[in-house]
């Protein structure tokens, strides 16, 4: 997919901008953006891969309710804190990044995963499974967990590909 003129200008321009060239000349700053998202996708991931294996059946005598108060949360505020650095690593060389047909996968792959998990919270399922005497491990559940792991295993995997382009 080749960009426009106007988007490929607008995105020189970001990566030209103060802060971008900031990051790409310091020393420490880059990196310690890149372990903040790093930080974050630990805290997405760790958060999700507990919770999924519970939706595909592992430890069926825990709840599920509790584990979404204290999981889920977790999993927003990595996706939030990987979100915020990935936009500044992605602002280092946005035209380049925004160009790369990996990126786009990625990106897409993002709002998969997203979608899965909002779908999966207005399923009626997910509704039964909060009910700790109606807890279940439905088909749908199951599907939501393995989906949402294949997902976010391959954000991941475009993310550390990305890297080396």
């Amino acid at each position: 997919m080749e960009l426009g003129v106007t988007l490929t200008e607008a995105l020189t321009a970001l990566q030209n901008m103060a802060l971008p060239t900031a990051l790409r000349t310091s020393r420490w700053v880059y990196p310690l953006v890149n372990a903040g998202h790093i930080l974050g996708l630990a805290l997405l991931f760790g958060a999700i891969l507990s919770f999924d294996l519970r939706l595909l059946g592992l430890w069926r005598d825990e709840p599920i309710r509790p584990l979404a108060r204290i999981l889920l949360p977790v999993a927003v505020s990595g996706l939030s804190l990987s979100l915020f650095t990935g936009l500044l690593l992605f602002s280092v060389s946005a035209a380049k990044y925004a160009a790369t047909p990996l990126f786009q996968v990625k990106l897409l792959l993002i709002l998969a995963a997203v979608a899965n998990a909002l779908l999966l919270r207005r399923a009626a399922d997910w509704t039964l499974a909060q009910v700790p005497e109606m807890a279940m491990n439905s088909a749908r559940l199951r599907l939501a967990g393995g989906l949402s792991l294949l997902l976010w295993l391959a954000v991941i995997l475009c993310g550390r590909f990305l890297a080396y382009i």
